[in-house]
């Protein structure tokens, strides 16, 4: 019996003694963020149950201990509205970071085990939000001024997955109607409020190892004789790109917003107008020893940890060397729209779209990747058996080259598809790092069998772009199929069968073979045809294949009919 008593469960004193109204959703997994971790690393099994929110308190006078808000964090430039620079001042990212940890904010819900919202936005943002409030001065009416630029620039139907700071795609069935994305629909994913500068106010420091650091105006750079012209039309990919995939599965990390729900739109291609940070490095007299990296400033603020910094990430002078970082002025022959980083933003060619900073404001040449957080501490790719509670960033990858991908824009997964032996499918492909998509395929079953999509079919071929797609896919079964789309690039390279292999802590780069499950109704079997003209003929209407209908198979007498044909159900001795 001591024996028994050992191994048996201790249940804590917070364990449920009755169930919960939604206790077979949380036995099921539908709501994991409600289930205890089991410690069985001793012997018996302890229930630790999730911790319950915090009273939210704010330490006043620890706050006003700091100083004046509106004097501490006030604008820094004429002309540049919700602009405060970070990087020069450590003692004042001190001062934000005290104030921020001197009060607790309302807690961010769990959308990777909890519902998403039926609402556009999705998601609100209120952690940045009151993390920006409390800070005040130049960012008190930063997310305000963020979601009224959205509201104009960007496409009426856009998809708002974060209102603040913004992230936005596209709905599918716009995302590939053009080649080319028009300005309102290329996606967003910001880290930080936008910033509204004025390009007469603007100017762009280039220092840290190089000859000799100048500052650029606008004017300076747009000058022809000076610095040649660059126009490439690029793909753009953030690598949350289809995230949602590897949140149904397994939830994750994410990054700093670790539920946006990412789906197949965060990708777009546009026509940017520019010159190539290569010719202005060499007009500050080229790098000095041992710089071998440029870091890149944007001018938003990103809090990360309730720490307060500006945007900055870095690219390697490899990179910069060969002519594929572009600082861009223009995008689809317009100014760059505020949005989408007014009055210059960095172009990366084949890089995740992080690398591509809006706002830029400051590039310094380095010796080593930056060690700012977006670099060092995010974007990363994890081997599969580092999650929360054994990783460090150094076991992570830090993401540059986009792998090659690709998604089924139509039909959408869960939906019925009534054909004659062809589902007509679109979508697109990509591959960064300067390949591109050389051959695209379709499975109607799984990915046992594929078809290629036929090259007339393919818009075309570009070094920095992806392809666009449509083909008629055979399909010859009824019922449930699963669809799935692969591509192959240039260098042959393609894509992981299944999510699992793609899964990573950080959720990102959902690189596998995108799969949706769709109900096919083949009218080519005679059945199938004589069903759906009978249904039209009783005036019942199609609907979805869980809503109930009394739809006729068979008379009685065709019924009957049958069985005097054929052999009864049962067999006689």
């Amino acid at each position: 019996m001591a024996t028994q008593t050992t191994n048996m469960t201790v249940l804590t004193a917070q364990m449920d003694t009755t169930n919960r109204p939604d206790e077979w959703k949380i036995e099921q997994g539908m709501a994991g963020h409600k289930l205890p971790i089991l410690d069985q690393s001793g012997l018996d099994t302890v229930h630790i149950y999730p911790p319950k929110p915090k009273e939210l308190y704010k330490d006043e006078e620890a706050i006003e201990a700091v100083g004046n808000r509106n004097e501490l964090f006030k604008r820094e430039k004429e002309g540049w509205k919700g602009y405060v620079e970070w990087e020069n001042y450590p003692e004042k990212k001190a001062k934000a970071h005290r104030i921020l940890t001197s009060q607790t904010f309302s807690p961010c819900p769990d959308y990777m085990f909890g519902p998403i919202p039926d609402t556009n936005p999705v998601l609100t943002g209120e952690d940045f939000k009151q993390w920006h409030a409390a800070l005040g001065g130049e960012l008190a009416s930063v997310a305000d001024d963020s979601w009224r630029t959205v509201l104009r620039e960007k496409h009426p139907d856009m998809l708002h997955l974060l209102q603040f700071p913004y992230n936005g795609e596209p709905p599918k069935r716009l995302v590939t109607s053009k080649v080319v994305t028009p300005n309102p629909l290329h996606f967003v994913r910001n880290h930080g409020g936008i910033p509204l500068i004025e390009k007469d106010k603007w100017s762009l420091t280039l220092d840290g190892l190089v000859k000799h650091p100048k500052n650029y105006t606008l004017d300076d750079l747009q000058d022809e004789t000076r610095f040649p012209r660059i126009e490439k039309l690029v793909t753009m990919q953030c690598s949350g790109t289809r995230r949602i995939e590897q949140i149904a599965l397994y939830g994750g990390q994410g990054d700093e917003v670790p539920q946006a729900p990412w789906a197949e739109g965060a990708i777009g291609t546009a026509r940017y107008v520019g010159i190539s940070l290569k010719k202005v490095i060499k007009d500050c007299g080229g790098l000095i020893a041992p710089a071998k990296h440029l870091e890149l400033y944007g001018a938003e603020t990103y809090i990360k940890d309730l720490e307060a910094m500006n945007y900055v990430v870095s690219v390697p002078w490899s990179k910069v060397k060969a002519n594929e970082v572009i600082l861009a002025w223009e995008m689809n022959g317009e100014p760059l729209p505020k949005i989408h980083g007014y009055p210059l933003r960095v172009v990366v060619l084949g890089y995740i779209g992080a690398r591509s900073v809006k706002w830029l404001y400051r590039i310094k040449a380095i010796e080593n990747p930056s060690r700012a957080p977006v670099q060092s501490r995010e974007y990363l790719y994890f081997n599969q058996q580092v999650g929360k509670y054994n990783q460090t960033p150094t076991d992570g990858i830090q993401i540059q080259e986009m792998p090659v991908s690709s998604a089924i824009m139509s039909p959408w997964t869960k939906q019925v598809i009534i054909h004659d032996g062809k589902i007509r499918c679109k979508g697109w492909a990509y591959s960064g790092g300067g390949r591109w998509p050389e051959r695209v395929e379709l499975s109607a079953d799984g990915g046992f069998s594929w078809y290629s999509v036929p090259q007339e079919k393919l818009s075309k071929k570009g070094r920095w772009t992806w392809r666009t797609w449509e083909m008629e896919l055979p399909c010859d079964v009824e019922g449930w199929i699963e669809i799935v789309c692969r591509c192959w690039d240039n260098s042959l390279n393609t894509q992981p069968l299944n999510v699992r292999a793609a899964w990573n802590w950080g959720l990102h780069v959902t690189s596998s073979a995108h799969r949706i499950s769709v109900y096919s109704v083949n009218k080519k079997h005679e059945a199938t045809r004589k069903k759906i003209e009978k249904m039209e003929h009783l005036g019942i209407p199609l609907a979805p294949l869980t809503f109930y209908q009394p739809v006729p198979g068979q008379t009685p007498e065709q019924y009957e009919q049958y069985w005097k044909e054929h052999d009864p159900r049962d067999v006689d001795d």
